[in-house]
């Protein structure tokens, strides 16, 4: 597992895409994102810049906007321009359709800083930018392995090469459920739940041994594949092994680690015969059944020392 950084950089269309912007200015025509907090300049238009962080996005609301026009030209470019001249601004968003002010757009231009606009209202906005930040800009970590929506429940399925994870993940596509991310799974925290989804450039992508590459969604549909799902339960497959003893009554908890934030995990003996998508459809519907509480192995193990 590599961590990255909390880094990312969106090109201008797809930012004002994912949050429904209008693009008044493209300026440097992308938006780098490395704040998860979000400035409404006020304090900044009047005089004060101890604790301005260059790296926010800047709002512009009704009560800015409406400041700055009290002030007379040279006055309103003045102040425009200390905003910008205290470093590169990821970009300017004016809410409730407000008119950008010639003064900004003149900055924008000699910076490059890209402006938006959106309709709605400035808390609303701030509202959208925070929970598209909180996701974008959350810690992050890749982890080799196959991630499944199955019967509702996100499964990793992790394990050294060749013991047979795309196949059997072939196996639960064909009964029904939903591919995420094939070889390498990225997983981002996001507050207390991790957040998986497949790196771009191979998303709905499998590699089959013996076959090659195949587009799963080409192949089976867009109902075989799912964009992003949260990791309820890692199950590691490893050849079976005779002098090791495995867990019949799932009375151990065992539990992986990623970003923090422990994850049940069960180990998967691999042998001829098994038939592991029905082992990992029966895994799903138990943790299911523990997340609302039952725990069958416990229920046995209380009827056990009841008697």
């Amino acid at each position: 597992m590599s961590d990255l950084l909390s880094t990312e950089t969106v090109m201008l269309d797809k930012f004002a895409s994912d949050l429904n912007l209008e693009i008044m200015y493209a300026g440097r025509g992308l938006v780098t994102l490395s704040s998860m907090s979000v400035d409404r300049p006020g304090l900044r238009l009047a005089g004060f810049f101890s604790y301005f962080d260059t790296r926010r996005i800047v709002v512009i609301g009704l009560t800015e906007h409406e400041y700055l026009r009290s002030f007379s030209l040279e006055e309103r470019r003045e102040k425009i321009q200390r905003l910008f001249d205290c470093g590169e601004i990821p970009c300017i968003i004016f809410s409730r359709d407000l008119p950008v002010l010639p003064e900004f757009m003149e900055c924008a231009r000699a910076t490059g800083c890209p402006i938006f606009r959106s309709s709605k209202m400035t808390t609303f906005v701030l509202n959208d930018m925070s929970i598209y930040l909180n996701r974008l800009l959350a810690p992050s970590t890749t982890v080799h392995g196959v991630l499944m929506d199955v019967s509702g429940v996100g499964i990793l399925l992790t394990g050294q090469s060749g013991v047979g994870k795309s196949e059997t993940a072939m196996e639960l596509i064909k009964r029904g459920h939903r591919l995420v991310a094939d070889d390498s799974v990225v997983i981002k925290r996001v507050e207390n739940k991790l957040i998986g989804t497949a790196p771009d450039r191979i998303r709905y992508f499998m590699e089959l041994r013996g076959i090659g590459i195949i587009n799963i969604k080409n192949m089976y549909g867009s109902g075989s594949i799912l964009n992003e799902k949260e990791v309820e339960l890692v199950m590691e497959m490893e050849p079976w092994r005779r002098d090791k003893e495995y867990d019949r009554i799932g009375g151990e908890q065992n539990k992986e680690e990623i970003l923090g934030l422990k994850i049940p995990k069960l180990i998967i003996p691999v042998s001829p015969g098994r038939n592991l998508a029905i082992l990992i459809e029966v895994a799903a519907r138990n943790q299911r059944l523990k997340n609302m509480g039952y725990d069958a192995a416990q229920e046995l193990i209380q009827r056990t020392i009841g008697r």
